[in-house]
């Protein structure tokens, strides 16, 4: 079965004026709507807001517009929870066609707070998540996730390992030097975790530089670095059919992908305790 994600990489507006871009993405989601998209895929922090104390919250308007046009919308906030020491998680949500609350991701990786504190973009004391969860849709099973924690593989591994098909893992903004690694490991989560995996980010001008991404374990289906919205038909059989199978001598002539990666022929569950002792997690200053 195929169907259709709109990739969304805004001109977005910057901090103070931010509360703007819930209208953009309003529109944004009716015109993917209509030429047909069952998911529409923002940026991380799209439509905001970038800073505490937070000044609105978009995830009404989000669920409205969702359920209106009858598709899923990814999209990022904040979720405020002490004002005034600022801290804040920071969520991937999904809003649902048929307007019920939407799923929730919290960042969980690196370890707070520092990653959004002392920028020109975000300023808030972030939280970290701790949990990894996977929703079900008509078209299949979802994994959220966001930003650079693409450089940390054990997020989509989780996602994958509890059955998400489809990864949305959009970013925040211009990656700079970062970004010929950055395109790389959202194909190698795709291909990893046999996988489709999306992503896309914030421009504030047309001059930076954009990484909208829509990648399966056997190939590239879409990128773009400029602003705009591109519709992308996708099917998940063959991630399931790779899933599914085993890997054989003779399986690199007819697959691009290496078969069964997240059952028993690959994994050795009883090995990875070894790899990774269990400290006490502390926050990084």
């Amino acid at each position: 079965m195929t169907f259709r994600i709109a990739v969304v990489q805004p001109i977005c507006h910057r901090p103070g004026t931010d509360v703007a871009n819930v209208a953009d993405a309003a529109r944004a989601i009716a015109r993917a709507a209509d030429e047909g998209a069952q998911f529409v895929c923002f940026p991380e922090t799209y439509p905001g807001p970038w800073r505490m104390p937070a000044t609105f919250d978009p995830t009404a308007a989000m669920v409205e517009a969702a359920a209106k046009h009858k598709t899923h919308v990814v999209f990022g906030t904040i979720a405020p929870i002490d004002a005034a020491a600022a801290t804040a998680y920071n969520l991937i949500c999904m809003a649902y066609p048929d307007g019920r609350a939407p799923a929730r991701y919290r960042r969980t990786h690196p370890n707070g707070p520092w990653i959004y504190t002392g920028g020109p973009a975000w300023e808030f004391q972030w939280v970290p998540g701790d949990e990894f969860p996977v929703f079900d849709t008509a078209h299949g099973k979802v994994g959220l996730a966001m930003c650079s924690e693409v450089y940390m593989p054990e997020v989509a591994r989780a996602l994958a390992l509890r059955g998400a098909e489809l990864i949305f893992m959009p970013a925040g903004k211009d990656k700079h030097k970062l970004w010929a690694t950055w395109r790389a490991l959202i194909w190698a989560r795709a291909i990893e975790n046999l996988a489709i995996v999306v992503t896309t980010q914030n421009l504030f001008d047309h001059s930076e530089r954009g990484l909208a991404m829509v990648a399966s374990p056997e190939e590239i289906l879409f990128e773009s670095t400029i602003a705009g919205t591109t519709v992308v038909d996708v099917s998940l059989e063959r991630v399931r059919y790779l899933r599914a199978t085993r890997d054989e001598v003779g399986s690199s002539a007819v697959c691009a992908a290496k078969q069964g990666l997240l059952g028993p022929q690959w994994q050795r569950p009883e090995l990875y305790d070894r790899i990774y002792p269990r400290p006490l997690r502390e926050a990084a200053e």
